[in-house]
């Protein structure tokens, strides 16, 4: 028996560890071939790779900087080259700050900005048209609740999450023509490892309950992921999909 996502192929950028990690061994699982990008962690990126192949799947280790105008054309030949191009994008790769507006600096407003939002555009337009010569495709971009509910001392990632919705909404309709679905999923509270630069996890959302009561896992994520591209999300496009727990409900 086939699998669901057999003959297809992914680019998951900031694929080497928490959420990244999940969506690309959630659609290696499900037979997708998985270019596995990541900025500088050679060592996570490639054993992300050996996971996907001890399980009998293809993967390709895929280094650079996503927010580095020469980087994306670049995956996007190495996709090319290994697996005859790119079905599935999912833009994953992102920084978190904690720094407040008055003390922010432009320079690291910028540095956010080109990572999570330059980044996908970089990336839509190198592979784009992989996926139109191919008959279609489906990108995701991750975006987050802080957009959503005004997240104190990241201004900037939020910004930069709000520009991605709506890069996300205009492709939408503008891609359309060539079958390629674009959607935004904005994961809230997940249970992965965080960087020093992102601050502590909240212990108790005062001002924010969960409904539910926990934090998401990487794997709840991944599955939302794989649903939006896979054949069963083919009619949802130009949507941002909150998995929160109920922490953002309007």
């Amino acid at each position: 028996m086939s699998l669901p996502l057999q003959g297809k192929v992914a680019l998951v950028s900031g694929a080497g560890k928490n959420i990244g990690r999940g969506i690309a061994l959630t659609l290696a699982r499900d037979g997708a071939a998985i270019v596995v990008n990541g900025r500088a962690d050679r060592t996570a990126v490639e054993q992300v790779v050996r996971e996907i192949e001890a399980a009998g799947g293809r993967a390709l280790a895929a280094m650079g900087d996503v927010a580095d105008p020469a980087v994306a054309p670049r995956l996007a030949d190495e996709a090319a080259q290994a697996f005859g191009g790119i079905d599935i994008l999912v833009s994953n790769a992102g920084l978190r700050r904690q720094t407040s507006f008055l003390e922010m600096s432009f320079a690291e407003w910028r540095e956010i900005m080109s990572v999570a939002l330059d980044g996908a555009f970089l990336l839509a337009k190198a592979v784009v048209p992989q996926m139109v010569a191919r008959g279609g495709g489906a990108v995701v971009a991750l975006s987050g609740i802080s957009t959503h509910v005004g997240t104190p001392n990241r201004c900037h990632v939020s910004a930069s999450k709000s520009g991605l919705e709506g890069l996300m909404r205009a492709l939408a309709v503008e891609l359309a023509p060539h079958k390629i679905t674009c959607n935004a999923l904005a994961p809230g509270a997940i249970d992965t490892t965080r960087g020093a630069s992102a601050g502590p996890a909240p212990a108790n959302r005062v001002n924010r309950p969960i409904p539910l009561k926990r934090f998401g896992t990487v794997e709840e994520i991944a599955a939302m992921v794989r649903l939006l591209v896979g054949p069963e999300g083919a009619f949802i496009t130009g949507q941002t999909i909150h998995v929160n727990g109920g922490e953002f409900l309007t």
